[in-house]
């Protein structure tokens, strides 16, 4: 079983950290060992898992749907191992956590006074950003990202899905009309986010794997979700993004969703990020599980 886990883990990180050499010197192995380990756990699932050349790993059909499942199992032992060692030790001090801006806003500082409720002793400390932060470098104990997360060797947790709208006001839609096809879009003034290629101020993504581009052009863009948002709300032009910002305007009919020719693409999930080379500390699991906790059921309106 040991074997069974270690092949496992390898496989991972080398897909993760792009290479085997990459994984051998975190797993703290030889490059030759690592390659043993993948290709006997080929060999035990009668596969092949990944293509191999000297400067990358490629994965196949089946490698992908077995990544899937591997990262699950291997986090559900790190959670496992952290828990049982973690279950003695109090919960307090405090916890640097690190969340996108408008989000974090909107969905996690509401939920610190029950958090606190819970556990009286945690001091949180909140950094509200949309810039990318280095948790070990800027000591955070967990981050909390959205969307599909980059290779990493950080330790990942799915809080809660995410998907994606295109909405407009009903004042809007009435002066300009309201579009149907993705080609309709560049006749209107679409809210452009300068953080996102998947909602950009000259094209805007659509379909399963962001693989449509449709043009578009609009007067305002801004590195702010809830920016473009009350923009949208009084009436200035379609606004594209995670439904989670727009939730409570669409509940109020402030803005209205629209449905296109094509699929606007998934945005992912939450996530619970913590370092990979330590077990988190009992007020960083606590926290992990309250979000999971709590997350779930906000997510029915995202």
């Amino acid at each position: 079983m040991a074997d069974r886990l270690t092949a496992m883990e390898v496989f991972v990180r080398a897909l993760r950290l792009g290479g085997l050499s990459a994984a051998a010197r975190e797993l703290r192995m030889s490059p030759a060992m690592a390659a043993k380990h993948l290709d006997a756990l080929e060999a035990r699932l009668g596969t092949t898992l990944v293509r191999r050349t000297t400067r990358k790993l490629s994965l196949t059909e089946a490698g992908a749907d077995y990544l899937d499942k591997a990262e699950r199992i291997l986090a559900e032992i790190a959670e496992a191992e952290a828990d049982a060692s973690s279950r003695s030790l109090a919960i307090e001090g405090v916890l640097r956590v690190s969340a996108p801006a408008t989000f974090g806003v909107l969905h996690i500082a509401p939920l610190a006074p029950l958090f606190h409720e819970r556990h009286p002793n945690v001091i949180l400390e909140f950094g509200f950003s949309d810039r990318y932060v280095d948790l070990l470098d800027e000591r955070w104990d967990m981050a909390i990202r959205i969307g599909r997360l980059a290779d990493s060797s950080l330790v990942a947790r799915k809080l809660a899905p995410m998907r994606a709208v295109v909405c407009a006001s009903p004042n809007y839609l009435a002066r300009r009309g309201t579009p149907k096809l993705l080609s309709d879009l560049i006749a209107h003034d679409c809210l452009g986010y300068t953080l996102a290629e998947q909602a950009g101020p000259s094209s805007w993504r659509f379909g399963l794997d962001g693989e449509i581009k449709a043009p578009v052009r609009g007067w305002l863009r801004a590195n702010n979700g809830e920016a473009l948002l009350r923009a949208a709300m009084a009436g200035q032009g379609l606004v594209y993004g995670p439904r989670y910002i727009a939730a409570e305007a669409l509940a109020a009919g402030s803005l209205v969703e629209l449905t296109l020719d094509q699929p606007p693409t998934p945005v992912g999930a939450v996530h619970a990020l913590t370092h990979p080379d330590r077990r988190p500390a009992a007020k960083t699991r606590a926290w992990i599980e309250f979000l999971a906790e709590t997350l779930s059921g906000l997510a029915a309106d995202w």
